[in-house]
């Protein structure tokens, strides 16, 4: 019966040979491609059939690379855990009662007729805290700064604290929010905290493992989910309580499955390193959700470090990444770059701007950024954040039928 199975094997192995093409040149290959296959394929007889010669079977081998990349995971959840904490959002919400009344109080001889009857609405009896939400983050320095999500701290009047993986609880306090990325930087009064070790985003690949780790569903702490990048530089439009609707550009796109109550949390990579701020998940899909690449929040976190506020250089200018939906796309000089032009109630060029006193005007077309093309992969808003306050930038320019080479000083965002 064994050999019969052999032969069948052997049989399968020259039809799927010649089926792709498989050649074995010469005797010697032949017998080594045999013998590796007999090798690998074979199994442990049972007791009963083969006690005589234990020797002729060798064990399945486990493929080896699964245990590499399954450890690879675990390694980079263990070193980033303790990193992550959970945001839980506290607000006083008023205690309401069922109050007894009197509707017919000044209203003589209608209390009679009901012969006493009471009746209750509802009124209010002070306020209580209570929790209304939660959100994550991650460490990034060991003196208590946390990074998050704008949308998780959005609330002015709420109260934040923070639990670490260690289960200790503090007291939030919020230093800062982006005016313009979904990004808020929160502070704790701890010390020899472990920050999460941050990654270069622009390296990234289609296709390379993602690890989502966060308080999902605000009630379950460092649940952890793994997929791949599923897309690059995506432009969004995300909308919640508290927040209205956001457009966010440049976000990073996985199957890592990312709930609510991941907001905030991060998004690593299987060394560990932090490459996404977790941000928003499609409604009506599967395991489609969004992060804000790391290397957009690197100059937040510095610039809360230095400053303690988040101070961010601006151009000036309102644009439409250009893409087939722009409008008039195949009458456009490129298809490439960002086209500036009014919208959303808002001016293409604001007046007294970088971009004003550098000549820009509505219809133009920004091609390059100091000889970097802009694409769908690299639009200006991501290449713009790479600057500081006061450095002078070289855009090309298309203008009608001229190239233009405007340069153009950064200076501070104003605060709205």
């Amino acid at each position: 019966m064994i050999k019969n199975k052999l032969f069948i094997t052997i049989a399968l192995v020259f039809v799927l040979g010649a089926a792709t093409g498989l050649v074995i040149n010469s005797p010697k290959a032949s017998a080594n491609f045999f013998d590796n296959f007999l090798k690998y394929f074979s199994v442990p007889a049972n007791n009963t059939s083969n006690t005589s010669n234990p020797s002729n079977t060798a064990p399945v081998q486990v493929y080896s690379p699964t245990i590499d990349y399954e450890q690879a995971v675990i390694k980079a959840v263990e070193d980033s855990s303790p990193s992550v904490v959970s945001i839980i959002i506290s607000k006083d919400v008023p205690i309401i009662e069922q109050c007894p009344y009197d509707p017919f109080s000044g209203m003589p001889g209608f209390s009679d007729l009901f012969g006493g009857t009471q009746f209750y609405q509802q009124c209010q009896k002070g306020t209580k805290l209570e929790k209304v939400g939660g959100g994550s983050g991650f460490i990034v320095s060991a003196d208590g700064l946390i990074l998050t999500n704008k949308h998780v701290v959005s609330d002015t009047k709420a109260q934040y604290t923070v639990i670490t993986s260690d289960g200790e609880k503090y007291d939030a306090k919020v230093l800062a929010r982006d005016p313009i990325q979904d990004i808020a930087l929160i502070k704790i009064e701890a010390i020899n905290l472990k920050p999460a070790t941050l990654g270069d985003s622009d390296s990234i690949k289609l296709g390379q493992t993602a690890i989502a780790i966060g308080y999902s569903l605000g009630e379950f702490s460092n649940t952890v989910s793994a997929g791949v990048i599923s897309g690059l530089s995506r432009t969004i439009t995300a909308s919640g309580s508290n927040i209205g609707s956001e457009t966010i550009q440049g976000v990073i796109q996985t199957d890592a499955a990312i709930n609510p109550g991941n907001s905030g949390g991060p998004l690593l990579n299987l060394k560990g390193e932090v490459i996404g701020i977790n941000t928003a998940v499609a409604s009506g899909a599967e395991n489609i959700g969004f992060a804000i690449p790391i290397n957009q929040a690197k100059k937040d976190i510095q610039s809360v470090k230095n400053t303690g506020t988040i101070k961010i250089a601006y151009l000036g200018v309102h644009y439409f990444t250009i893409s087939p939906n722009t409008d008039n796309y195949d009458k456009l000089a490129v298809k490439e770059g960002a086209l500036i032009k009014s919208g959303d109630n808002k001016p293409a060029v604001i007046v007294g701007s970088p971009a004003d006193k550098a000549g820009l005007k509505d219809g133009d077309i920004i091609t390059e950024l100091n000889g970097e093309k802009l694409t769908n992969d690299k639009i200006l808003g991501s290449a713009l954040q790479r600057y500081s306050i006061g450095d002078t930038i070289t855009l090309t320019v298309i203008r009608g039928s001229s190239t233009l080479q405007l340069k153009a000083t950064l200076e501070e965002r104003p605060q709205l």
